[in-house]
């Protein structure tokens, strides 16, 4: 998890400066066009850290639920997270 969680921050850190250059870009009245598409690459590398979490998350905590015999109950707690995911 280590690794893992060194990688989160890096890419953490990146989105945190992206997010303060949408807010420098709006402070200068930048055009829509491209504070927008800065937008999207945001929400884009949001999307990536999700991905690498959830990914990370049934690696372990799902599989040591199902090896302890509570796998169902972890599976519907995925199952759910994944549906408010995917919107």
């Amino acid at each position: 998890m280590q690794g893992d969680k060194k990688e989160l921050m890096s890419r953490l850190k990146r989105i945190e400066g992206q997010i303060r250059g949408i807010q420098k870009m709006i402070e200068e009245d930048r055009y829509c066009i491209d504070v927008l598409y800065q937008v999207s690459a945001s929400r884009a590398a949001l999307k990536k850290i999700g991905l690498l979490m959830i990914r990370n998350h049934t690696r372990v905590c799902v599989s040591n639920a199902i090896k302890q015999e509570h796998g169902e109950e972890a599976i519907a707690e995925l199952m759910q997270l994944l549906d408010k995911f995917m919107d």
